[in-house]
């Protein structure tokens, strides 16, 4: 893949489920064991829609849409959460965004803004053996407010101590792809490069 870096570039942030590593199909594994538990449907289609909106909101936002009630948020997020972490040995990082990362790594400020939790973020990067390569680390724990709001991205520009207009941001949703967009970022979005995944 040859792939160059826009003129002026100061600072690179990833996305980290489905952009540095493959872990979609896996979380999508995740959310139908536990949202079968509440009798709650969850379409891969509409997975990859919510794909960047942290576990809690996206489960308050389904019990909405469904008229599900559901018991306590933060034990299903950990529910959901710990159920993913069974098959973290079966994530792999994704080549194409990872390689982009190796070759600017030690050039240019990086840094990881993601939806999910930290613990799992960061369990997650080691995973696929990238978890020292980035300076700033900026989680669903981290922002008030989430994609597809600028937040997040804002965080880590301001943690890397580069001007956000000069990020790159790398992204595999439509809604972290608005939020790089609303935070004055280029977005790059690596569907592009990869295989159409269901549901999308």
């Amino acid at each position: 893949m040859l792939w160059t870096l826009p003129p002026g570039t100061c600072g690179l942030i990833f996305d980290c489920d489905g952009t540095l590593a493959d872990t979609m199909p896996i979380h999508y594994r995740a959310w139908t064991a536990m949202l079968g538990t509440q009798g709650i449907p969850f379409t891969e289609k509409r997975f990859y829609e919510l794909g960047g909106m942290p576990t809690a909101g996206i489960i308050r936002l389904l019990s909405e849409e469904t008229g599900i009630a559901v018991g306590d948020v933060d034990s299903l997020v950990r529910e959901k959460e710990e159920r993913f972490l069974l098959f973290l040995d079966e994530v792999t990082a994704i080549p194409q965004v990872v390689a982009i990362a190796a070759t600017h790594r030690n050039r240019l400020p990086m840094a990881v803004a993601s939806g999910g939790y930290r613990d799992v973020v960061k369990q997650t990067l080691t995973a696929i053996g990238v978890g020292d390569w980035f300076q700033a680390i900026v989680c669903a724990e981290d922002t008030p407010r989430h994609k597809p709001e600028p937040d997040v991205f804002l965080e880590a520009a301001r943690l890397l101590g580069v001007e956000a207009t000069k990020c790159v941001v790398f992204e595999d949703t439509n809604i972290g792809m608005e939020a790089a967009r609303r935070a004055g970022m280029i977005g790059v979005d690596v569907r592009a490069w990869l295989p159409k995944r269901a549901g999308e």
